[in-house]
């Protein structure tokens, strides 16, 4: 494959008409779309968007890349304008881009990444770009393009040996999407090195993978090492070495500055067991919120396959249960009959993960490696409830969710702390620090420190079921109404989980209205979401779209942790959506008298509603209501930041 096979005479457009940025985009977008690039150009837009919330793509020196991965494209890629005098792209030299290229990337696949990486990298020759802004027709565009080609990157590729002292300097680049930047950094690094006479190797951590891995006998030699990153990658293995870490624009735009930060000595010892390791190696700042941001969604994008494998799982066992005619046999529900008590409880083992790897990636993302462990026992320990006077666990002290996310926050603190506190040992205790004294320690005081906070917790539960059983004698519509809004507060944490108890509690005393409010309170939340990453899709990123159908089968299911990880990556506007439209369904289904006698089981307990119709209706209503509340209150992707995949 060759450039010329991503980028179609009738996806060029030479001295366009346009004035501004948006209309550059929106040019090349139909340039897309006329070769055929495009399912939704729409969607592809948004994305575009998206990525350009970021950061602007735009280069420098004219040259500017817009470019996204999206479920739209239908086939790779590439669309080019060149503008007589340019339009302002926000390009960090301040001066207009006159020569412009838009790439479209599948979310699967990366074939084609190669290719576009050479572009990149050709972009940053001020002889091509010349060429291509005097090209006078398409063809002529391409077959400059495709001469460059030719002679940077011939057939028989040429080997070039490391020098036998090996490189002076390493470098790792990284952008968010690894289709366009990260290589364009690579060749700046590289064309600088070579102008300033030293020996370099750059490693290109791309969407197609990491190339051009560096080695541990090079970093051993190397003087330092530039991270031109903007996303996290591996730096445990620079332990010991200078590191200077900087933004993948800035590996574009001042390469021999990063260099003498090196040669200069001026890059700051990186220890891969230091608390402040991550900051002590940046030269540019990160917010406080953002960090936060980017610790909790490592330990979600973890958390997720545990919670849809595990989801889908128990949501067969429930829907094998009941072909067998087994919905009405209450607590047993779902793993009455012997198959779907295996299928059933094979998902219950993967979901019992979910809180534990929640916590142990959190804390890893805050303190390496040696945060992973006690960031695990941490979140398993707010599953089981386990308190001073308990360790086994108890009942009225599990503190769920939001104790994992506790758990995970603070062991990777308390780690942190402990690499502080021995940071007076030795430096040949340095091999045993991480893999034994970091973990033991961690493990024993995150330990002790779930051990206080869940009897806080407990308490709070009890508290909550004392008032909700003041509030029924009052107002049995209320209480429908307030029972389903817990269920989407936390999501399985204590709020959801004491509204749940109560509800199971209350169908010894046959009181089966109140588990059909919490049930189809937590049936409400997945639903919603998932009707809005239908209809809405501007709402919602990629991965996000990518995952939403799921959470109709968890929903139906009575799965409300299907919604955790969208409630954890904007929580101040979905969580108080899901609760609206949990707390209308509740409000329907006590207007119609349902009631449920089974604990848990969602449509597959409709069979033994009491007016079931009216639960339907109460479900529709909550669902439809939930979705409207996101489609006012969250932004549209492209209006927020986020990093695209």
């Amino acid at each position: 494959m060759k450039i010329i096979d991503l980028l179609k005479v009738d996806a060029i457009a030479l001295n366009a008409s346009v004035s501004t940025k948006e209309e550059a985009i929106d040019k090349m977008v139909d340039l897309h779309s006329g070769a055929g690039n495009l399912n939704d150009a729409g969607i592809y837009k948004e994305a575009i968007l998206a990525r350009e919330s970021q950061s602007s793509t735009a280069i420098g020196e004219g040259i500017a890349v817009p470019h996204a991965k999206s479920e739209s494209v239908k086939t790779p890629g590439l669309s080019s304008i060149t503008v007589p005098g340019g339009v302002d792209y926000g390009a960090p030299d301040g001066k207009p881009s006159d020569i412009l290229f838009m790439i479209a990337a599948p979310l699967d696949g990366d074939l084609h990444l190669e290719i576009l990486s050479r572009l990149m990298v050709m972009l940053m020759d001020a002889d091509f770009c010349t060429k291509l802004r005097a090209a006078k027709t398409p063809e002529e565009y391409i077959e400059i393009i495709d001469k460059a080609e030719a002679e940077k990157y011939p057939e028989e590729p040429v080997v070039t040996e490391a020098p036998k002292d090996g490189y002076q300097i390493l470098a790792v680049t990284a952008c968010p999407t690894g289709i366009a930047h990260t290589y364009m950094a690579a060749e700046a690094l590289e064309q600088a090195a070579e102008k300033m006479g030293i020996s370099i190797k750059v490693e290109t951590d791309g969407s197609g993978g990491a190339k051009n891995v560096l080695t541990k006998e090079e970093i051993a030699n190397c003087d330092g090492i530039i991270c031109a990153v903007d996303r996290n990658v591996e730096m445990a293995r620079f332990n010991g070495k200078p590191v200077y870490k900087t933004s993948v624009s800035n590996g574009i735009n001042k390469p021999e500055e990063l260099i003498n930060k090196i040669l200069n000595k001026e890059a700051p010892v990186y220890h891969s067991d230091s608390a402040d390791a991550s900051d002590e190696t940046s030269g540019d700042g990160e917010g406080f919120g953002r960090k936060i941001y980017k610790h909790l969604m490592n330990g979600v994008s973890h958390m997720l396959p545990f919670v849809v494998g595990g989801g889908v799982l128990i949501a067969l066992g429930f829907l094998i249960d009941t072909i067998a005619g087994n919905a009405d046999v209450g607590g047993n529900f779902g793993f009455t009959n012997p198959v779907a008590a295996v299928v059933f409880w094979i998902g219950k083992a993967a979901f019992a993960f979910m809180l534990p790897i929640l916590a142990g990636y959190i804390s890893m993302s805050i303190a390496d490696r040696p945060g992973l462990l006690p960031g695990i026992v941490g979140g398993y320990l707010a599953t089981t409830g386990a308190t001073l006077s308990n360790p086994t666990g108890d009942d009225t002290a599990v503190s769920g969710f939001l104790g994992a996310l506790l758990a995970g926050f603070v062991a990777g603190l308390l780690v942190n702390g402990l690499k502080k506190a021995f940071n007076w040992l030795p430096k040949a205790m340095d091999g045993i620090k991480p893999v034994f004294i970091y973990p033991l320690c961690g493990t024993f005081l995150i330990g002790i420190v779930m051990l206080l906070i869940n009897p806080v917790v407990g308490l709070l539960n009890s508290g909550l079921s004392n008032f909700l059983t003041n509030l029924g004698d009052t107002s049995k519509l209320l209480l429908s109404v307030v029972l389903a809004a817990m269920m989407a507060i936390d999501m399985g944490g204590p709020f959801n989980k004491a509204a749940y108890v109560f509800g199971t509690a209350a169908i010894a005393d046959g009181n089966t209205w109140i588990m059909a409010a919490v049930m189809i309170g937590g049936m409400v939340p997945p639903i919603a979401i998932a009707l809005s990453t239908t209809f809405n899709k501007s709402k919602w990123t990629e991965q996000e779209l990518k995952n939403g159908p799921v959470n109709y089968l968890m929903g139906l299911c009575f799965i409300t942790e299907g919604a955790i990880p969208y409630a954890a990556s904007d929580p101040l506007r979905i969580i108080p959506s899901c609760m609206v439209g949990s707390g209308v369904a509740g409000a329907v289904c006590a207007l119609f008298g349902c009631a449920c006698p089974a604990p848990h089981g969602g449509i597959f307990t409709f069979a033994v509603v009491e007016h079931p119709l009216g639960y339907i209706i109460s479900l529709i209503a909550g669902s439809v209501a939930g979705a409207l509340m996101l489609a006012i209150l969250k932004k549209n992707k492209n209006k927020v930041e986020k990093k695209t995949a």
